[in-house]
């Protein structure tokens, strides 16, 4: 699975048949996405009960289908973040329309507010994690300075996969399979850069494809690089930090 791909939108998740991928038993369909206290995606639920998120193995255009036909009670509380109040400490400017998530891991990519705090983007903003200050029972609390950094829907969606046309899917993993034989784990983003573009020219030169989409699959693909490489860097640190943890609680 690219993991490019394991983000999606709460609506685009909403309405899916569910299916057990291992008997082709259905489900229903997936009536709610539910996160834990600390805003961690962690089930679904369908007419048939709560499954947990782990049980996903694959959410295509048509269905979302499970390992198998598990279902639970959940042990933390949980609740929706759809509607969810929006506040900026005691004022309420908003609430969340929309989010992307990452189904491998439950965590949140980005929230799609509507309300006062959206207006200036047309009635929808997008907010990014890291401008989220707290998750209360029954508001999202963002930083003061947050609306600074709104973008609209379409600028601050367009480097995610989820948002992308086909035709532009297809470049990008047309794109992707040449660059695996170009370009290695350790080569900074100025050489990731030329060889992207060195890729997105081999291909415009047959004259077969649209520039203006061969041009956003390779910008998705150069930004997706860097994100890449600044993941692989902070795990190495905490790996780092781990073992120099441990290292001196044995040497004690």
């Amino acid at each position: 699975m690219n993991p490019m791909e394991q983000i999606i939108r709460r609506s685009q998740v909403v309405g899916l048949l569910a299916l057990d991928g291992s008997t082709a038993t259905a489900l229903g369909t997936v009536e709610e996405i539910w996160v834990d206290p600390t805003g961690r995606v962690c089930y679904f639920t369908s007419q048939q009960g709560y499954t947990p998120l782990e049980q996903i193995s694959l959410i295509g255009p048509d269905a979302l289908l499970t390992y198998s036909t598990v279902f639970a009670t959940p042990l933390t509380p949980i609740s929706s973040l759809y509607r969810r109040t929006v506040r900026i400490g005691n004022r309420e400017v908003g609430w969340i329309e929309d989010f992307l998530f990452d189904w491998e891991t439950g965590a949140i990519a980005a929230y799609i507010l509507g309300g006062s705090i959206a207006e200036p983007w047309g009635g929808r903003a997008v907010l990014l994690p890291e401008d989220v200050e707290a998750i209360d029972v029954d508001a999202v609390v963002v930083k003061e300075n947050a609306p600074q950094r709104l973008k609209s829907e379409a600028e601050g969606l367009k480097n995610f996969w989820s948002e992308k046309s086909r035709q532009v899917k297809q470049l990008i993993q047309r794109m992707g399979d040449r660059l695996k034989a170009l370009v290695g784990p350790q080569d900074p983003p100025e050489v990731v850069r030329v060889k992207v573009k060195q890729v997105r020219d081999e291909l415009a030169k047959g004259g077969k494809f649209d520039l203006s989409l061969l041009d956003e699959a390779a910008e998705f693909l150069q930004h997706k690089w860097e994100t890449w490489q600044h993941r692989l860097s902070r795990a190495a640190q905490r790996m780092q930090a781990a073992l120099q943890a441990a290292w001196e609680k044995l040497t004690e």
